[in-house]
């Protein structure tokens, strides 16, 4: 259930435009298995489950207090290229010993292209959960993933059920790399933020110029010197008010988020069932990170215009 990861989107309708008829939506889009033919599926699940709520009362929107839990859910047919290949210059192979014949460019296409016909009803599946909330607080689409090509999907996938649902790319009044910059440079963070021992600095003349520093003193000279040189921070390990831990992206993306104080409540919690365990989790989850917004969003100035982001294929 707890995050680990966090890209967020601004919603730029009210709240109540994106909650209305979304219980609906989603269950008309349930997910399935790929048939045999199918390389990917994706559709959404019921979010928790558990042996006394059962399946028919599960939710697909989970509400609780302003927020606003669902989920989805990918499933992909594992077929790597190097599989394929090798089979097809295998038959490639027979088929010119047997006739006695060379094959060329367009027959070879099409045996590679019926090779991985025939191969993928074969292949075993891999399926993967996505989990996504609204909050009314903070007018965001808070996502569980890592990369911007997760989250596209994910928000394709919306779009997809839903007909429409606008979003915007957030952006900070202050650009988060200049701001870690200076406490990096300053030695300590504002805002009950508290640097740790992980950063990424990068060269603003030459962006293939990139340092990686894990487990290492911040404050030393070494670091200094990088930033003197003109060097800013892409990415910075951070602890907010001794409640959590993470690495923020100069793109306000959120990575190797723990929650350490959080888990312990839950784990020493009296829930009687998964769905007890699920609303406490997601509860504290939710309420620490409006806190956690708050404070980030305050060290970058506050947030700016979002900007408009349009459907992917």
């Amino acid at each position: 259930m707890w995050f680990k990861n966090l890209r967020f989107y601004c919603l730029t309708k009210p709240f109540e435009h994106y909650v209305e008829g979304l219980e609906t939506a989603l269950a008309d889009r349930p997910f399935r298995p790929c048939n045999n033919y199918e390389k990917s599926t994706m559709g959404w699940v019921r979010v928790v489950e558990d042996e006394i709520s059962g399946t028919a009362e599960a939710s697909f929107a989970q509400a609780i207090d302003g927020y606003v839990m669902f989920c989805a859910k990918k499933q992909d047919r594992l077929l790597p290229a190097s599989v394929i290949r090798e089979a097809a210059n295998d038959k490639i192979v027979e088929i010119e010993e047997r006739q006695g014949r060379k094959i060329y460019r367009k027959e070879k296409r099409q045996i590679h292209e019926d090779t991985a016909s025939i191969l993928l009803p074969q292949a075993f599946t891999r399926s993967q959960l996505t989990y996504g909330y609204l909050s009314k607080k903070e007018n965001l689409l808070i996502l569980n993933v890592a990369t911007p090509a997760k989250a596209e999907e994910f928000i394709n996938l919306l779009r997809d059920t839903l007909g429409a649902f606008p979003l915007g790319l957030p952006t900070s009044n202050r650009p988060p790399s200049d701001v870690m910059t200076r406490w990096l440079k300053d030695q300590r963070a504002t805002n009950n933020f508290e640097i740790t021992e992980d950063c990424e600095l990068f060269n603003p003349l030459d962006g293939a110029n990139i340092i990686r520093c894990k487990g290492q003193d911040l404050k030393s000279e070494e670091i200094a010197t990088h930033i003197e040189s003109g060097k800013k921070a892409k990415n910075l390990g951070v602890i907010w008010n001794n409640f959590l831990s993470c690495n923020v992206g100069d793109d306000l993306g959120i990575k190797r988020l723990r929650f350490e104080e959080f888990r312990e409540e839950t784990e020493s919690s009296s829930a009687e069932n998964v769905r007890q365990k699920f609303e406490q989790e997601f509860t504290l989850m939710a309420l620490g990170l409006s806190s956690f917004f708050d404070s980030l969003f305050a060290a970058f100035g506050g947030l700016g215009d979002p900007q408009n982001i349009e459907k992917t294929d």
